[in-house]
Protein backbone atom coordinates (compact mmCIF):
# COMPACT_ATOMS: atom_id res chain seq x y z
CA UNK A 1 0.00 0.00 0.00
CA UNK A 2 1.36 3.58 -1.16
CA UNK A 3 0.62 6.03 1.14
CA UNK A 4 1.36 9.83 2.10
CA UNK A 5 1.81 10.70 5.54
CA UNK A 6 0.39 14.48 6.06
CA UNK A 7 -1.36 16.44 9.14
CA UNK A 8 -3.77 19.57 9.85
CA UNK A 9 -2.34 20.82 12.66
CA UNK A 10 -0.75 18.05 14.04
CA UNK A 11 -3.99 15.97 13.31
CA UNK A 12 -2.28 12.94 11.59
CA UNK A 13 -3.81 10.95 9.00
CA UNK A 14 -2.29 8.23 7.02
CA UNK A 15 -3.63 9.19 2.90
CA UNK A 16 -3.66 6.32 0.37
CA UNK A 17 -4.89 7.83 -3.04
CA UNK A 18 -5.39 4.98 -6.07
CA UNK A 19 -8.00 2.46 -4.63
CA UNK A 20 -12.00 2.01 -6.84
CA UNK A 21 -13.15 1.10 -3.18
CA UNK A 22 -12.61 0.49 0.41
CA UNK A 23 -10.65 -2.88 0.52
CA UNK A 24 -12.47 -5.32 2.62
CA UNK A 25 -10.31 -5.38 5.30
CA UNK A 26 -9.92 -1.49 5.77
CA UNK A 27 -11.05 -1.74 9.99
CA UNK A 28 -8.32 -4.14 10.81
CA UNK A 29 -5.46 -2.33 8.34
CA UNK A 30 -6.88 1.18 9.86
CA UNK A 31 -6.00 0.09 13.49
CA UNK A 32 -2.65 -2.02 12.36
CA UNK A 33 -1.10 0.80 10.89
CA UNK A 34 -2.26 3.54 12.61
CA UNK A 35 -0.86 2.04 15.86
CA UNK A 36 1.91 4.82 16.71
CA UNK A 37 4.26 1.79 18.55
CA UNK A 38 4.39 -1.15 15.50
CA UNK A 39 2.49 0.76 12.32
CA UNK A 40 3.27 4.18 10.61
CA UNK A 41 1.28 5.89 13.53
CA UNK A 42 -2.23 8.19 12.60
CA UNK A 43 -5.10 9.37 14.05
CA UNK A 44 -6.69 7.69 11.03
CA UNK A 45 -6.24 5.99 7.63
CA UNK A 46 -7.93 7.90 4.94
CA UNK A 47 -8.89 7.05 1.30
CA UNK A 48 -9.70 9.46 -1.39
CA UNK A 49 -11.85 7.14 -3.81
CA UNK A 50 -13.92 8.77 -6.81
CA UNK A 51 -16.87 9.81 -7.22
CA UNK A 52 -20.04 10.74 -8.77
CA UNK A 53 -21.09 13.77 -7.22
CA UNK A 54 -17.93 15.38 -7.54
CA UNK A 55 -13.97 15.99 -7.80
CA UNK A 56 -13.31 13.14 -5.48
CA UNK A 57 -14.52 11.42 -2.58
CA UNK A 58 -13.33 11.21 0.84
CA UNK A 59 -13.45 8.04 3.48
CA UNK A 60 -11.96 8.10 7.11
CA UNK A 61 -11.17 5.26 9.06
CA UNK A 62 -10.69 6.41 12.70
CA UNK A 63 -7.23 4.67 14.31
CA UNK A 64 -9.71 2.49 16.24
CA UNK A 65 -11.20 0.67 12.76
CA UNK A 66 -14.72 2.51 13.43
CA UNK A 67 -15.45 4.91 10.32
CA UNK A 68 -15.96 8.84 11.07
CA UNK A 69 -18.38 10.64 8.94
CA UNK A 70 -16.47 13.74 7.98
CA UNK A 71 -13.12 15.00 8.63
CA UNK A 72 -12.34 18.83 8.76
CA UNK A 73 -8.25 18.68 9.02
CA UNK A 74 -8.84 15.82 6.35
CA UNK A 75 -10.52 17.53 3.95
CA UNK A 76 -7.78 19.48 4.24
CA UNK A 77 -5.43 16.75 3.59
CA UNK A 78 -6.91 15.87 1.16
CA UNK A 79 -7.46 19.37 -1.34
CA UNK A 80 -3.98 19.83 -0.41
CA UNK A 81 -2.62 16.09 -1.99
CA UNK A 82 -5.10 16.22 -5.23
CA UNK A 83 -3.70 19.74 -5.97
CA UNK A 84 -0.06 19.41 -5.13
CA UNK A 85 -0.03 15.97 -6.80
CA UNK A 86 -1.60 17.41 -10.38
CA UNK A 87 -4.56 15.61 -10.11
CA UNK A 88 -6.79 18.72 -10.02
CA UNK A 89 -5.16 22.22 -11.79
CA UNK A 90 -7.73 24.30 -10.31
CA UNK A 91 -8.13 26.64 -6.82
CA UNK A 92 -11.90 25.58 -6.41
CA UNK A 93 -13.06 21.72 -6.14
CA UNK A 94 -15.84 19.71 -4.50
CA UNK A 95 -15.09 16.57 -1.84
CA UNK A 96 -17.89 14.23 -1.34
CA UNK A 97 -18.12 13.22 2.28
CA UNK A 98 -20.21 10.39 3.86
CA UNK A 99 -21.59 12.16 6.87
CA UNK A 100 -21.84 15.84 5.35
CA UNK A 101 -22.45 15.27 1.92
CA UNK A 102 -20.57 17.27 -0.72
CA UNK A 103 -18.29 20.27 0.37
CA UNK A 104 -16.64 23.04 -1.66
CA UNK A 105 -13.30 23.48 -0.76
CA UNK A 106 -11.05 26.79 -2.21
CA UNK A 107 -7.30 26.81 -2.48
CA UNK A 108 -4.80 29.50 -1.57
CA UNK A 109 -1.52 28.81 -3.64
CA UNK A 110 1.55 29.61 -3.29
CA UNK A 111 4.58 28.66 -5.40
CA UNK A 112 2.78 25.95 -6.96
CA UNK A 113 1.65 24.37 -3.33
CA UNK A 114 -1.34 24.63 -1.61
CA UNK A 115 -0.72 26.92 1.81
CA UNK A 116 -4.33 26.93 3.00
CA UNK A 117 -7.41 25.63 2.68
CA UNK A 118 -10.75 27.37 3.01
CA UNK A 119 -13.66 24.49 3.40
CA UNK A 120 -17.38 25.22 3.42
CA UNK A 121 -18.38 22.82 6.04
CA UNK A 122 -22.20 23.23 5.53
CA UNK A 123 -25.05 24.10 8.05
CA UNK A 124 -24.83 23.07 11.24
CA UNK A 125 -27.42 20.79 12.62
CA UNK A 126 -28.65 21.64 16.07
CA UNK A 127 -31.80 19.58 16.41
CA UNK A 128 -31.15 16.83 19.54
CA UNK A 129 -32.73 14.15 18.00
CA UNK A 130 -30.74 14.40 14.72
CA UNK A 131 -27.03 15.40 15.64
CA UNK A 132 -27.82 12.23 17.45
CA UNK A 133 -28.42 12.77 21.32
CA UNK A 134 -31.58 10.79 22.83
CA UNK A 135 -32.81 14.63 24.08
CA UNK A 136 -35.73 16.01 21.77
CA UNK A 137 -35.52 19.51 21.28
CA UNK A 138 -34.86 22.30 18.71
CA UNK A 139 -31.37 23.22 20.10
CA UNK A 140 -29.16 21.63 22.83
CA UNK A 141 -27.72 24.58 24.69
CA UNK A 142 -26.10 24.55 27.72
CA UNK A 143 -28.01 21.47 28.91
CA UNK A 144 -26.48 19.84 32.47
CA UNK A 145 -24.77 16.81 31.95
CA UNK A 146 -22.65 14.66 35.34
CA UNK A 147 -19.49 12.35 34.21
CA UNK A 148 -17.40 10.89 37.47
CA UNK A 149 -19.26 12.94 40.03
CA UNK A 150 -18.48 16.33 38.25
CA UNK A 151 -21.66 18.37 37.32
CA UNK A 152 -20.55 20.33 33.46
CA UNK A 153 -23.23 22.09 30.87
CA UNK A 154 -22.94 21.27 27.27
CA UNK A 155 -24.15 22.45 24.17
CA UNK A 156 -24.35 19.86 21.44
CA UNK A 157 -23.88 20.56 17.25
CA UNK A 158 -23.34 18.04 14.85
CA UNK A 159 -21.33 19.07 11.43
CA UNK A 160 -21.74 15.84 9.28
CA UNK A 161 -20.47 14.30 12.76
CA UNK A 162 -21.52 14.85 16.25
CA UNK A 163 -19.96 17.69 18.88
CA UNK A 164 -20.37 18.09 22.96
CA UNK A 165 -18.36 21.40 23.59
CA UNK A 166 -18.33 22.34 27.20
CA UNK A 167 -16.63 24.66 29.05
CA UNK A 168 -13.71 24.81 31.36
CA UNK A 169 -11.83 27.42 32.89
CA UNK A 170 -8.75 26.44 31.54
CA UNK A 171 -9.29 24.36 28.41
CA UNK A 172 -5.10 24.34 27.59
CA UNK A 173 -4.40 22.74 31.17
CA UNK A 174 -7.30 20.55 31.44
CA UNK A 175 -6.99 17.08 32.25
CA UNK A 176 -9.69 15.39 30.06
CA UNK A 177 -7.85 12.19 30.19
CA UNK A 178 -10.78 10.11 32.42
CA UNK A 179 -14.09 12.63 31.32
CA UNK A 180 -13.18 12.59 27.86
CA UNK A 181 -13.79 9.00 27.34
CA UNK A 182 -16.41 8.89 29.70
CA UNK A 183 -18.42 11.72 27.73
CA UNK A 184 -18.13 9.80 24.08
CA UNK A 185 -19.76 6.85 25.91
CA UNK A 186 -22.33 8.71 27.77
CA UNK A 187 -25.88 7.37 27.69
CA UNK A 188 -27.40 10.56 26.01
CA UNK A 189 -24.89 9.77 22.80
CA UNK A 190 -26.69 6.62 21.10
CA UNK A 191 -23.48 6.99 18.02
CA UNK A 192 -20.89 8.31 20.56
CA UNK A 193 -19.70 11.89 20.86
CA UNK A 194 -16.90 14.10 20.17
CA UNK A 195 -16.13 16.31 23.02
CA UNK A 196 -14.70 19.64 23.04
CA UNK A 197 -13.36 21.52 26.11
CA UNK A 198 -13.06 25.46 25.97
CA UNK A 199 -12.42 28.44 26.93
CA UNK A 200 -13.31 31.61 25.86
CA UNK A 201 -10.83 34.40 25.77
CA UNK A 202 -12.85 37.05 24.23
CA UNK A 203 -15.26 37.32 21.58
CA UNK A 204 -13.34 36.41 18.45
CA UNK A 205 -10.56 33.69 20.35
CA UNK A 206 -11.19 30.67 21.78
CA UNK A 207 -9.05 27.95 23.28
CA UNK A 208 -9.93 24.46 22.47
CA UNK A 209 -8.97 20.87 23.35
CA UNK A 210 -10.42 17.63 22.10
CA UNK A 211 -11.69 14.22 22.89
CA UNK A 212 -12.22 12.56 19.54
CA UNK A 213 -14.46 9.38 19.01
CA UNK A 214 -12.60 6.83 17.78
CA UNK A 215 -8.93 8.08 18.32
CA UNK A 216 -9.18 9.98 21.70
CA UNK A 217 -7.09 13.26 22.57
CA UNK A 218 -5.71 14.60 19.25
CA UNK A 219 -3.95 18.17 18.47
CA UNK A 220 -6.11 19.89 16.31
CA UNK A 221 -10.48 19.08 15.27
CA UNK A 222 -11.64 20.70 12.55
CA UNK A 223 -15.33 19.65 12.89
CA UNK A 224 -14.59 20.30 16.55
CA UNK A 225 -13.55 23.90 15.80
CA UNK A 226 -16.65 24.77 13.86
CA UNK A 227 -19.06 23.17 16.70
CA UNK A 228 -17.09 25.32 19.13
CA UNK A 229 -17.54 28.35 17.55
CA UNK A 230 -21.44 27.13 16.55
CA UNK A 231 -22.09 26.39 20.38
CA UNK A 232 -19.76 29.57 21.48
CA UNK A 233 -22.05 31.83 19.02
CA UNK A 234 -25.47 29.93 20.40
CA UNK A 235 -24.31 31.15 24.22
CA UNK A 236 -23.97 34.50 22.80
CA UNK A 237 -20.25 34.51 24.11
CA UNK A 238 -18.25 34.90 20.68
CA UNK A 239 -19.15 36.48 17.60
CA UNK A 240 -19.99 34.69 14.21
CA UNK A 241 -16.32 34.79 13.78
CA UNK A 242 -13.17 33.75 15.84
CA UNK A 243 -10.16 32.23 15.79
CA UNK A 244 -10.32 28.90 17.81
CA UNK A 245 -6.54 27.78 19.05
CA UNK A 246 -6.10 23.85 19.30
CA UNK A 247 -2.88 22.14 20.66
CA UNK A 248 -1.60 22.07 17.21
CA UNK A 249 -2.50 25.36 16.04
CA UNK A 250 -5.38 27.88 14.90
CA UNK A 251 -8.24 27.96 12.62
CA UNK A 252 -10.07 30.51 11.57
CA UNK A 253 -13.78 29.48 11.67
CA UNK A 254 -16.69 31.60 10.26
CA UNK A 255 -20.69 31.32 10.96
CA UNK A 256 -22.15 33.04 7.71
CA UNK A 257 -25.07 34.25 8.33
CA UNK A 258 -26.61 34.79 4.78
CA UNK A 259 -25.91 30.90 3.82
CA UNK A 260 -25.66 29.12 7.46
CA UNK A 261 -23.09 27.88 6.35
CA UNK A 262 -19.80 27.10 8.39
CA UNK A 263 -16.15 27.82 6.94
CA UNK A 264 -13.44 26.88 8.16
CA UNK A 265 -9.66 28.07 7.17
CA UNK A 266 -6.60 26.26 7.71
CA UNK A 267 -3.16 24.55 6.75
CA UNK A 268 -2.42 20.95 5.57
CA UNK A 269 1.29 19.36 5.78
CA UNK A 270 2.77 16.57 4.09
CA UNK A 271 5.26 14.83 6.32
CA UNK A 272 6.16 11.39 4.65
CA UNK A 273 5.89 8.96 1.90
CA UNK A 274 6.21 4.80 2.28
CA UNK A 275 4.82 2.04 1.44
CA UNK A 276 2.98 -0.31 3.98
CA UNK A 277 3.68 -4.38 3.34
Amino acid sequence: MEFTKMHGLGNDFIVVYGERELPSNVSQLAIDVCNRWYGIGADGLVYILPSERADFSMRIINSDGTEAEQCGNAIRCVSKYVYDNGLIDRDELAIETLGAGVQKVQLTIENGKVEKVRVDMGEPILNGTKIPTLIDAPQIVEHPIEVNGQKYSFTAVSMGNPHCVIPVEDAANFDYSVIGPMLEKHELFPKKINVEFITVYNRNHVEMRVWERGAGPTLACGTGACATLVASALRGVTDREAKISLQGGDLYIEWNSSDNHVYMTGSAEEVFRGRFE
